[in-house]
Parts: structure tokens; C-alpha cells; sequence
């Protein structure tokens, strides 16, 4: 019996060492992969090599990579056009400007088209102002001259000074109703009203109107913007935006994972929070 007994155990103990080593083949595995992807990734974005050890500040660059380039890169479906453009709309809020430069160059190595990569910084004009818009083009403008590309680029508008609010609020109408205008209603001497036609004329009508960018994907880059800004009220209506513009769900979370490592944990965890909390029936 004492011998069956041990007989057991030794039987339980070598099974569970077998168990232990593939438990940590597949973590080596999976962070061997982690590090393959952002190496192959790092490549494609900027030409260069990744994890290289050099620098003042070897460390924090090993970890900034690996996350980004290793597991938030592969989080999602988005493609990695998609991901340098929300990337670019996130420094571009936040003004992070030789980062923004980098990106930049990044996108435009991954296929981002120059008039494209315009059009993605004009879209934040209407929600961070435009001084940071222009100190943003003023960057792109610097990576364009470097890269040989002519400026002025080609110009994109669609709309005159008597169709703006027309041609704006047969966007605006479809993705987010008369909410708007109706809340700003009881503001005094027609404010309300001032404000409300701005809103339509401006961001619907002078940018969203514009080629190159379609709907839906000027409404994912413009939900990941008020992200950034940590706009709460403004990430529920967007994402009722983003759904009827196309988009789903999953791909707003996509959107605000890749935004995670610029913006942080804090703000990207609220809007996938807010995001959650919207009916898709709305």
C-alpha cells in the first residue's frame, strides 16, 4: 500500500512538472512572439531596428515597444494604416510634437497617403481649436518637405459659402438628430442658435464634407480625439455617431486600445467604459 502510495505521488509530481514546463514554453512562446511582432512591426513604421538596448534610456524603450508594437498592435483588427492615422490624431491633441513628426513618417512608410495624413490632422480642428491644429500641420508641413512631397497638397474641400450648412447638416442630421440645437436653444439673443449653425457649418460642413476620408472613418478618428481630451459627454454621442457612420462596437474598443499607450490608462478606460454603456439600438 505504501509503496502504491508513493508510486502515486511520483506519478502526480512528474505530471505536474510537465504541466509546469509547457505552462512556461507557451509563456516563453507567447513573449517570444510578443517581441518578434514589435520587431517586425517597428521595421515596417520607421526602417529601423527595434530593442536595441542603446540610448539614455534603454529600458523605458523596451518597455514602450514591446507593449506597443508587441501586443497592442496585434490587439483588434484594425489595420495598421488605421492604427498610424488614430496614432497621428492622438498626438496631434495632445501636441506631442517631435512624436507626431515621427508618426508621421511612420504612416507615410505603411501607406498613409500624404493628402490622407492632411486630412486626418484638419479633422481635429473642430475639437482641439485651431492653434494646435496649425502647430500640427506645421509639423506634417516639415515631414512633407523632407520627403520631397510639393505643397500646397491638392485641395480637398467640397462645399461653398452657400451650401456649407446645407451639405453639413445632411451629415450631422443622419448621425446625431437635433439633439444639439435643441439643447442650446434656451441660450440668450439667438446664441444658441449662433452656436448650433457654427457646429453644423463648421465641423460638418467645412470638414467632414471634405474628400479623401469617408464618414465613418472621419467619425473613429474623431471618437478617439475626444479620447484623448477625456470628453466624456462627447465620447456617448460619438459612439451612437460612429455606430449609425458603421462602425461597431469592436472596433471602437480597437480604436481606444490603440490610443491606450499615448493617452494612458485613465482615459482610454473610461471611453471603453462609455462605449460599453451605449445602447447600440440609440
Amino acid at each position: 500500500m505504501k509503496k502504491l502510495l508513493l508510486s502515486l505521488l511520483f506519478v502526480f509530481f512528474v505530471k505536474a512538472l510537465v504541466i509546469a514546463q509547457n505552462k512556461n514554453e507557451k509563456f516563453v512562446e507567447k513573449s517570444m512572439n510578443r517581441v518578434d511582432l514589435c520587431k517586425e512591426n517597428y521595421t515596417k513604421l520607421f526602417g529601423g531596428e527595434a530593442l536595441t538596448g542603446k540610448g539614455t534610456d534603454p529600458e523605458l524603450m523596451d518597455i514602450l515597444q514591446k507593449f506597443i508594437f508587441g501586443e497592442v498592435f496585434k490587439t483588434g483588427s484594425l489595420d495598421i494604416k488605421t492604427r498610424e492615422m488614430i496614432t497621428c490624431v492622438t498626438l496631434t491633441a495632445m501636441q506631442t510634437l517631435p512624436q507626431l513628426k515621427t508618426h508621421s513618417m511612420a504612416a507615410l512608410n505603411v501607406g498613409v497617403t500624404p493628402i490622407e495624413l492632411r486630412e486626418v490632422v484638419y479633422q481635429c480642428a473642430p475639437f482641439i481649436g485651431f492653434p494646435r491644429t496649425l502647430n500640427a500641420i506645421e509639423t506634417l508641413n516639415e515631414v512633407f518637405k523632407e520627403r520631397g512631397i510639393a505643397l500646397p497638397l491638392e485641395t480637398q474641400g467640397t462645399v461653398s459659402e452657400y451650401n456649407r450648412y446645407e451639405k453639413g447638416s445632411s451629415i450631422q442630421t443622419p448621425l446625431y438628430g437635433t439633439e444639439i440645437r435643441d439643447a442650446l436653444n434656451s441660450l440668450p439673443q439667438g446664441m444658441g442658435e449662433d452656436v448650433s449653425r457654427f457646429l453644423t457649418e463648421v465641423c460638418f460642413g467645412d470638414f467632414y464634407t471634405r474628400n479623401t476620408l469617408d464618414i465613418k472613418t472621419r467619425e473613429l478618428l474623431s471618437i478617439c480625439i475626444l479620447a484623448t481630451l477625456g470628453a466624456g459627454n462627447q465620447i456617448y454621442s460619438h459612439t451612437i455617431g460612429n455606430l449609425r457612420a458603421g462602425n461597431n462596437k469592436e472596433t471602437l474598443y480597437a480604436a481606444m486600445i490603440q490610443c491606450l499607450p499615448y493617452i494612458g490608462f485613465p482615459n482610454a478606460l473610461n471611453a471603453i467604459n462609455i462605449i460599453k454603456a451605449v445602447d447600440v439600438s440609440e
